[in-house]
């Protein structure tokens, strides 16, 4: 049985790029199974889409192949890659996608930073190995400078599909392009400054700050004038504004039956200030 194929891409579902990439796999490997982890992505924007990349490529078998295509340097020097990880094989432009798949990895001492995740470049080690795609053979021709999704990705993850090694594609790398990482500032004891990374489709502020950030016991958190007593457990729990770690690992600030973001006005980068409670 062929391994799963996982997109993510900024595309969207009003034209017909996605549909193009999937019939350039399905012409190359009709066993594939396709699975779509959105084609919701902001435009041009890598950092949502590493961030939802991230929070959604641990719950695929460990076959997985994840093609993730949101790529505002399609056409000039950016190189593409294959990261194979215990978890999988991830397909992408190297320009930052795979940051928070990279970020988990370095967590649990898979990789390790060249002098640090705030940096541009990060050295891999320890089993973690990459591939810059460079050998034509595989690629869709004549292949467009404006959509190597479906000219150089797309071919690429379907011959994954079909069993080549990720080593006939190019040459062996060990250092990958991240972007700096927001990440929760401890500014006193039991003081956390954190930030609003995505919204999603409910309304629900999804921030940078995990379970394990959180000071122990009771909290307050505030967000944009608004104070939240401690952390819910589900949406329906309290009456209004509420805080809760959500299905991703992340505190979320949500509404019952609402949007947090539109009630807040808050978008991505909003400040939230977790305190311990006194």
């Amino acid at each position: 049985m062929a391994p799963p194929i996982t997109l993510l891409t900024d595309f969207g579902v009003e034209d017909a790029y996605v549909a193009v990439m999937k019939g350039v796999i399905l012409t190359r490997d009709p066993r594939a199974t396709l699975v779509d982890i959105t084609h919701a992505i902001e435009p041009q924007n890598v950092r949502l889409g590493a961030f939802v990349l991230g929070t959604a490529y641990r719950y695929f078998p460990k076959n997985t192949i994840h093609l993730a295509v949101v790529d505002p340097g399609v056409g000039s020097e950016r190189r593409g890659i294959i990261l194979k990880v215990s978890g999988g094989l991830f397909v992408a432009p190297d320009n930052g996608l795979l940051t928070y798949v990279i970020d988990h990895l370095a967590l649990n001492e898979d990789c390790v930073p060249e002098t640090g995740m705030d940096n541009t470049l990060i050295r891999l080690k320890r089993g973690i190995e990459a591939v810059s795609i460079t050998d034509p053979r595989f690629w869709r021709t004549p292949v467009s400078p404006t959509f190597h999704g479906r000219d150089v990705f797309a071919p690429v993850a379907a011959g994954l599909s079909l069993g080549l090694s990720p080593y006939e594609f190019g040459e062996k790398t060990d250092v990958l392009t991240v972007l700096p990482i927001a990440k929760p500032q401890l500014l006193a004891p039991g003081e956390l400054l954190g930030h609003v990374m995505h919204t999603d489709r409910f309304g629900n502020l999804v921030t940078d700050i995990r379970s394990s950030d959180l000071p122990p016991g009771p909290v307050e958190i505030s967000i944009g004038g608004s104070r939240i007593d401690g952390i819910s457990h589900h949406y329906m729990e309290v009456a209004g504004l509420m805080a809760l770690i959500g299905s991703s690992g992340y505190m979320e600030i949500s509404l019952n039956n609402g949007s947090a973001a539109r009630y807040l006005d808050a978008t991505v980068g909003e400040e939230v200030i977790v305190l311990a409670a006194s």
